[in-house]
């Protein structure tokens, strides 16, 4: 079964915010402070794509 663009962009969407959660979790597991600053900085990567595909979802859903 294809996705429609719509739920493609949905799902991708809940694929980034999965990603936040989990670098940032991780980044508070590790002991070493530039894995944890870099696992921060992915999560901040990742809440921006979330945030650019949520914009893109809106407007599809106009």
């Amino acid at each position: 079964m294809e996705l429609t663009t719509k739920e493609l962009v949905k799902k991708m969407i809940l694929d980034s915010q999965e990603m936040v959660r989990d670098y940032e979790t991780h980044s508070k597991k590790v002991d070493n402070m530039e894995v944890a600053e870099l696992f921060k900085t992915f999560a901040e990567q990742c809440g921006y794509q979330a945030s650019k595909l949520q914009t893109i979802l809106n407007k599809i859903d106009k």
